[in-house]
């Protein structure tokens, strides 16, 4: 696991710092205003169809099923199998492209209806969007012969094709004055980063010897069964486009910048996540799903306990220090340029309350596997669904019942993510599918006292740097604390990476750290 875990976490890691250079210049050129809530609010139409269409639903309905016939031999079958769920999802995208293309001003109203009291920023988006929209369709490709590669246990170009997508909005970003304005920079990206996905995915896939093609979909037990997992799947995740749709929604109604602010955070909060989190839940579904193809339920269960307990002890700390030093963070990142440090401490407030669901995000693909492993689609979404329903329930309260602002949006994400790790925790042991071991039992306390080191590292690194006049100590003049605040930053990892690797190395042997706890 451990290999397999570095393949996907290395080049994740590398689209997480791609991701992150990108967001930099973002927040540097676009600042916090009109045209950067406009851009953002663009973006998110791929990606908003992309969870409903994408990861999120092809590789729980299909990679199941496909690695399953691999792991039997049938690899003919595979392939069919592969071309035929393609063909069905190639003519849906088609339809869905004409018609977001078409409807787009209704669809920019309904998901920020704020917007339309303003023209020029209604208009942009419309614009914008339009302009977005089509990657959706060119990530297909790329999304199912990943799922292809992952069910082989070929995880290094899965990892690594979102990478071009930030290098081409990195490219076009710093060429903007050739744009009419920075948003329409950033856009042309997504499209051009799409196109060069496609192409990169394309090659991979043909040198394992694995392609798509395209024929007249038709109708099959095999595609039926497929369809009824995928319409369970897309429910759940329809359900999780809910969430972040009445985020925007909300943040439409206030102060200027507020989705931007927003966007910001969930940025830093999905770093660790998209790493580690999600790099874990990539590799255990198709282990899990050839394990029990060959009744092995003891090495599935055995699998799960140790991505579960490596899931909290690499997101953990992470989320402490979110909660206890968010406003180092962004200061240090963010504050620069047109994105002030008020921006900056604006989406500070969002990163704590994000921080508190970090785990549970990571937590809930592990634990969903449990059932998706077993080609058993509706109970995730179930899960999913009546967590998202609590989730925008909070939200409103929250946000204009305690008046929380952006923090009440985001906290209103972090619990619905808590409530949906308990509800499949509980159905899964209810059913004798889903069993705690011993190895996670003895992992837990030292995963605690580690993850409880980095933070109040996290904190004394950054109290020592706020101690210290680093202007007068460099003799460079530079913009009011942007140097101290880099600085709190530095000696705050560096102070909670210390903490947190003395307790990982004290309690190394009884956490799942294979080979590693042996040296």
């Amino acid at each position: 696991m451990f290999r397999r875990l570095l393949s996907v976490g290395g080049f994740t890691l590398l689209s997480r710092i791609t991701g992150f250079v990108r967001d930099i210049l973002m927040a540097w050129i676009l600042g916090r205003g009109i045209l950067s809530d406009a851009f953002i609010v663009a973006f998110l139409f791929p990606n908003y169809f992309r969870l409903i269409f994408g990861e999120g639903t092809i590789n729980p309905a299909f990679l199941p099923r496909y690695a399953a016939l691999r792991a039997k031999g049938e690899h003919e079958a595979a392939a069919l199998f592969a071309d035929r769920v393609f063909s069905w999802q190639m003519a849906a995208q088609l339809v869905i492209l004409v018609a977001g293309l078409v409807a787009m001003p209704l669809i920019v109203r309904v998901l920020a209806p704020g917007f339309a009291s303003n023209a020029g920023q209604f208009d942009l988006t419309v614009h914008l969007a339009r302009i977005t929209f089509p990657y959706l369709i060119l990530t297909l490709v790329a999304v199912q012969i990943s799922a292809m590669l992952n069910a082989m246990e070929k995880f290094w170009a899965a990892a690594a094709w979102s990478n071009f997508q930030n290098l081409a909005m990195i490219a076009t970003l710093l060429a903007s004055q050739w744009f009419p304005n920075a948003a329409y920079a950033a856009a042309w990206g997504v499209l051009l980063g799409g196109l060069a996905q496609l192409l990169f995915i394309l090659w991979a896939g043909k040198r394992e010897g694995i392609s798509l093609r395209v024929t007249w979909p038709k109708w099959t037990p095999e595609i039926k069964e497929f369809f009824l997992a995928f319409g369970a799947v897309t429910f759940g995740a329809a359900s999780v486009v809910i969430a972040p749709f009445i985020d925007t929604v909300i943040a439409s109604y206030l102060p200027t910048g507020s989705r931007t602010a927003l966007y910001y955070a969930d940025r830093i909060n999905q770093l660790p996540l998209g790493v580690l989190g999600i790099a874990l839940g990539t590799v255990i579904l198709p282990e899990m799903s050839a394990r029990l193809a060959k009744n092995d339920r003891a090495g599935s269960d055995s699998a799960q306990n140790r991505a579960a307990a490596l899931s909290l002890l690499l997101t953990l700390p992470f989320a402490v220090v979110f909660v206890i030093v968010p406003d180092v963070v962004m200061r240090a990142i963010f504050a620069h340029g047109a994105f002030d440090r008020d921006a900056a401490n604006l989406s500070a407030v969002a990163l704590a309350a994000y921080g508190v669901g970090l785990p549970a995000f990571a937590l809930v693909r592990i634990v969903a596997s449990t059932f998706y492993a077993r080609h058993d689609t509706f109970t995730p979404a179930r899960a999913t669904f009546t967590a998202i329903v609590v989730n925008v329930a909070l939200k409103i309260v929250l946000v204009w019942g305690f008046h929380f602002g952006i923090a009440g949006v985001a906290l209103g994400t972090a619990i619905g993510a808590w409530l949906n790790v308990a509800i499949l925790t509980w159905t899964g042991r209810r059913r004798g599918l889903l069993r705690v071991d011993e190895t996670f039992r003895r992992a837990l306390l030292p995963i605690l006292l580690a993850a409880g080191a980095g933070g109040l590292g996290a904190y004394g690194g950054a109290r020592l740097a706020s101690l210290l006049d680093v202007r007068n100590l460099s003799g460079i003049h530079l913009a009011p604390g942007t140097l101290q605040d880099v600085l709190m930053l530095a000696l705050a990892v560096l102070f909670s990476v210390a903490a947190y690797g003395f307790v990982v190395l004290m309690f190394r042997r009884t956490l799942p750290l294979g080979r590693l706890a042996a040296r």
